[in-house]
């Protein structure tokens, strides 16, 4: 035996680009409980359905500040990775680099042809150092996450950080534009839930005054 499902009556038709609904904003309780018949537990009954859409707002708000918190590391590391692979494609190529280079931490040696010494992290507290011969070097290994890593052409490697780089600022954008937009719709949520808070307040003792 089929059950019909229960109507949502605070859903709206508008959502915004990545599907999330908008909150609907309470003019009237009244358009959604009849003061004449209602009893304490619709009231109660209905604020328990505001409430439960401003968490489900609030949930998607902290997963998409963790989503941002994940980009702002990413991104720094993406710029990082392809500044370094920039500048071994300039010294196999013979140029000097460019400025922006000089928060890498890497010490030439000028008296060899092709040869830079680098410092690496291998871990939060332990760094090496290793000798590069430029000249001979056509490709780089990238971790690509879930300790994954490929070695590419230094041409196919500067391509896809520069394309990762777009999507994850794409990202970000994205991801800054839905929390606001959630925090628009949780503050709507906030303020009807006040509204039909003081509704029923004022409600119970209209019924008060008149069995009184």
């Amino acid at each position: 035996m089929s059950t019909a499902a229960k109507v949502d009556r605070l859903s709206t038709e508008e959502k915004n680009p990545r599907g999330i609904p908008k909150a609907k904003f309470i003019e009237k309780v009244e358009d959604f409980i009849n003061p004449k018949t209602s009893s304490d537990a619709d009231v109660s009954t209905f604020l328990s359905e505001l409430e439960t859409r401003l968490q489900q707002y609030k949930f998607m708000e902290e997963s998409k500040r963790n989503t941002l918190r994940s980009l702002n590391t990413k991104i720094p590391d993406i710029k990082n990775n392809l500044s370094m692979v920039k500048f071994l494609k300039e010294k196999k190529e013979g140029k000097n680099g460019d400025d922006d280079d000089d928060d890498l931490d890497l010490d030439e040696d000028e008296n060899t042809k092709g040869k830079i010494e680098v410092n690496y992290e291998l871990n939060d507290t332990l760094y090496s150092t290793a000798t590069v011969d430029t000249e001979k070097l056509d490709s780089v290994g990238l971790w690509l996450g879930a300790n994954v890593m490929l070695e590419y052409p230094l041409d196919e490697a500067i391509d896809m950080l520069v394309e990762r780089l777009k999507i994850a600022e794409n990202s970000k954008k994205i991801t800054l534009e839905d929390i606001e937009y959630l925090r628009e719709n949780i503050t709507t949520m906030e303020v009807n839930i006040s509204r039909a808070y003081n509704w029923g307040v004022n409600l119970r003792k209209q019924k008060e005054k008149t069995t009184a």
